[in-house]
């Protein structure tokens, strides 16, 4: 049971970097600091979005327009993270002692 905890939370560590990963790549893309026009560029902006957008797009629909700022990763990210620690703290310890 132990080893399921450590993958579920192993994935959700990685999942928070890469949309960290996505965000700045986003704004090197907006400032003009890398081109999408580099191939290698396109493809890991190509693997982030196609990674983080299916969790990110439910979120944006919810919230409201805040112009060119998006709040979406941030607010995923918190959620990601309340879900570790719900895990961590209080999930494993129970799940442990049942055992």
């Amino acid at each position: 049971m132990f080893a399921l905890i450590w993958l579920i939370d192993t994935l959700i560590g990685l999942y928070i970097w890469l949309l960290i990963g996505s965000a700045i790549l986003s704004w090197l893309v907006a400032f003009n600091v890398v081109n999408t026009s580099n191939r290698f560029v396109y493809i890991i902006g190509d693997f982030l979005y196609r990674v983080t957008e299916p969790a990110l797009r439910p979120i944006r629909r919810v919230l409201p327009n805040l112009g060119g700022l998006d709040i979406s990763p941030v607010l995923l990210i918190l959620l990601l993270l309340f879900l570790q620690n719900l895990l961590l703290r209080d999930l494993a310890p129970a799940l442990l002692r049942g055992a």
